[in-house]
């Protein structure tokens, strides 16, 4: 049987706390990877980190949302970090994906659909005309064009997400206690992996306070 996997967000912009988080959620039970963000990465000591970071499996998410040239060179200039996964809006539109897919290699691109953070009010108020499930489906499909690896949804999208998208399924908005913070469209772990996903992105709910202990919760809900 496959072991669940999961990344665990580093959100913060101290690399001492970063080698924290790294060496307090060390499991067999379950794979784990690193999600790096724009406030590790853009830290002062944040890219060298990740540049001597090995044996970790590697999610930089920057979110990366810019013409076709401008996409694939910042994809070129990460040729000095060991990244398995990339994220990218999907709202970049078909030809800068395929752009950046063109020059991945054996970086998988994640698209980014419509973030956690946003509802059917949010939406509406930025111009869009869909609901959340209808524009993150309209997404899907452009993923699949684009040829991407995997897709990022939240919890709530991933049954409808899977009948557009056939690959990897990458579901941030995971929360072990029902404490939203900044996020929308949450769903715990359990849910998420019974609707489907391949990855979970869990930040918070482990790396504050305890992490030892928030790990450990975190693997005897999946158990149960």
């Amino acid at each position: 049987m496959n072991k669940k996997k999961i990344f665990i967000a580093v959100d913060t912009d101290k690399v001492s706390l970063a080698k924290k988080i790294i060496k307090d959620t060390q499991t067999k039970k379950v794979k784990v990877g690193y999600k790096f963000g724009l406030e590790f990465f853009y830290s002062k000591n944040g890219r060298k980190f990740l540049s001597n970071l090995k044996n970790q499996t590697i999610f930089l998410d920057l979110k990366l949302n810019d013409i076709p040239n401008t996409v694939r060179s910042a994809l070129k200039s990460l040729k000095n970090l060991r990244v398995a996964y990339l994220t990218v809006h999907l709202s970049s539109g078909l030809s800068a994906l395929k752009s950046l897919k063109k020059v991945s290699k054996n970086i998988k691109i994640a698209g980014v659909t419509t973030l956690t953070s946003l509802n059917n009010k949010d939406l509406k108020e930025i111009g869009y005309d869909k609901k959340v499930n209808e524009l993150v489906n309209h997404q899907a499909k452009l993923a699949t064009k684009a040829k991407l690896d995997a897709i990022v949804c939240s919890g709530h999208e991933i049954r409808s997400v899977k009948r557009a998208f056939k690959k990897e399924i990458i579901t941030p908005g995971i929360k072990i206690h029902n404490v939203k913070n900044d996020q929308k469209r949450i769903m715990g772990p359990a849910d998420a992996f019974d609707a489907g996903s391949d990855w979970l992105v869990i930040g918070r709910s482990i790396t504050n306070g305890n992490i030892k202990k928030n790990i450990k919760n975190l693997l005897k809900i999946l158990e149960d």
